[in-house]
């Protein structure tokens, strides 16, 4: 009888159940950010919670509360969170066939793309890996970040200003290092984001928190094009 070689399941892999736990973690701090800032401002425990649930988007949710907690109505801070999220679309689009192609999987896969599992999802060698990526990743945070929200919410003003832990910076620093590996082997990649990254440099002051990233999708349209890749001589 030939024996029949396994190799071991994508969902099982160490290196990306420790990459993914490091992401978790860095989310999860942010959530608890998150739910104290908006209890601290005067919101009830169920706004950040249901929002968070509901929306579950990092940057909108954020801008939504900052637009609650200064005064504006629930139409203008949901304006603001829609505008923030387009750039969701283009993630989809990114990862639609490592979500899976039963009506279920669509449903609960398009709740779950953020920045995060995109780029975990697009950062693995092959579609196994990548849709194992998609699903842990996508489900470890939406456990994690509302975790986080539901204990800073009950902690409410207890943390203070959270600004000052530096917890802000926890998420950006590991999305970062989950990019890096795509840069350093594409060199079209390289020069098709650099324009957009100065786009969105050039905008941060001006435009609320979440919209550089958004602005910041031009350099797909160059990599679309071809722009930066190697040419024959």
């Amino acid at each position: 009888m030939r024996s029949v070689q396994r190799t071991p399941s994508a969902f099982l892999d160490p290196g990306l159940l420790r990459d993914v736990s490091l992401v978790c973690l860095a989310g999860g701090v942010v959530g608890v950010s998150f739910g104290a800032i908006a209890v601290a401002g005067g919101l009830p425990v169920w706004v950040p919670v249901v929002m968070s649930l509901v929306v579950y988007a990092g940057s909108a949710q954020f801008s939504a509360v900052g637009v609650l907690l200064a005064g504006g109505g629930p139409v203008a801070a949901a304006a603001t969170g829609l505008l923030l999220n387009t750039r969701t679309a283009a993630f989809s689009l990114a990862v639609a066939e490592h979500i899976g192609s039963g009506r279920l999987a669509r449903l609960v896969g398009a709740h779950l793309v953020t920045d995060e599992t995109v780029a975990f999802t697009l950062a693995q060698q092959d579609p196994v890996r990548r849709r194992a990526a998609f699903w842990i990743s996508g489900l470890g945070m939406f456990v994690v970040w509302n975790t986080g929200v539901l204990a800073g919410a009950l902690a409410g003003s207890a943390l203070g200003d959270t600004a000052r832990y530096g917890l802000d910076a926890a998420f950006p620093a590991v999305l970062a290092a989950l990019v890096l590996p795509a840069l350093r082997e594409d060199a079209g990649v390289r020069r098709a984001a650099l324009p957009g990254a100065a786009l969105a440099l050039a905008v941060t002051p001006m435009v609320p928190a979440g919209v550089p990233v958004l602005v910041a999708l031009a350099g797909l349209v160059l990599h679309g094009r071809g722009w930066g890749r190697g040419r024959s001589v």
